[in-house]
């Protein structure tokens, strides 16, 4: 005696990801006490052959398994030759129990509205593949933050390098919420840049400065308790020379060189995509 399945598997099929079909079939299986369905997805469809395939693969499993060929279908599609030539299939094979998850609410839009649908799959998943885009972006800027894993310096949007105490990693994290994967690197006297910054395009290198008074003054600041260091750390002709020596490492480089003295955080940002988008006229995804 054949073993009958104590709930249907469901088969999505959709041109997008199949969300909107999963979340309307798994509230329908709830309903018969069912809260894990089992589901088998067939996404991003452009051509009725993948659907067909798809179809036939499953009833073929499923008549090994159970002794027939019925199955359950959900599905989204925007694309109306796809739908069309999967309504007419469905109208011969009985035996797909399928449901459009779309259409009469599309259709119902419509009618109200007196506006036309948009025929793009996916447009509902936009937003959330530009969150997590941005939190991607997000979690490369803070992994390289202050010279780490200078590897994937060639993989990076924009590449700040700076001495320290000129607003690297505040800049470097605005701009990774605005969706740039951002690297920064310290310009230290006596430690050599990495090789990987001289595989960087030019026009993602930014350097910044400021003057040496205003630096003195934040790292007497920052240093006020370590004497020893903050003779060196804080001195202004040490800091003048080290000044100098950063600029002309950046000239050498081909970097936007960016003056920080009387900037906002956010106004230093906008200034590096300035040029940054002038170059590559991108946008990031938000």
């Amino acid at each position: 005696m054949m073993q009958q399945p104590p709930f249907p598997t469901i088969h999505i099929i959709s041109d997008s990801v199949g969300t909107t079909a999963k979340t309307v079939a798994r509230s329908a299986a709830s309903h018969f006490g069912e809260l894990d369905p089992n589901f088998v997805v067939l996404p991003y469809v452009r051509s009725f052959d993948q659907i067909r395939a798809f179809l036939e693969k499953e009833q073929e499993s499923h008549r090994k398994l159970y002794g027939d060929d019925k199955v359950l279908v959900f599905y989204t599609l925007v694309l109306e030759d796809l739908k069309d030539q999967l309504d007419a299939y469905l109208a011969e094979h009985p035996n797909i129990y399928a449901t459009d998850v779309l259409s009469d609410s599309i259709a119902t839009v419509e009618r109200m509205s007196g506006r036309p649908h948009n025929p793009n799959p996916g447009e509902q998943h936009k937003v959330n593949e530009r969150y997590f885009e941005r939190i991607e972006a997000i979690e490369f800027t803070v992994s390289h933050d202050d010279g780490l894993l200078t590897r994937d310096l060639p993989k990076a949007d924009i590449v700040i390098l700076g001495v320290s105490r000129t607003s690297k990693t505040p800049t470097s994290i605005y701009l990774g919420q605005q969706g740039y994967k951002v690297a920064n690197v310290p310009i230290v006297d006596g430690i050599p840049l990495p090789d990987e910054i001289y595989q960087v395009e030019r026009e993602r290198l930014f350097g910044l400065i400021t003057d040496p008074s205003v630096l003195v003054g934040v790292r007497r600041t920052r240093m006020h308790t370590q004497l020893g260091r903050a003779s060196r750390y804080a001195d202004i002709d040490s800091v003048t020379r080290e000044l100098d020596r950063a600029r002309t490492i950046m000239r050498g480089l081909g970097c936007v060189i960016i003056n920080t003295r009387d900037r906002a955080i956010e106004e230093t940002a906008q200034e590096i995509l300035r040029h940054y988008n002038a170059a590559f006229s991108r946008i990031p995804s938000l």
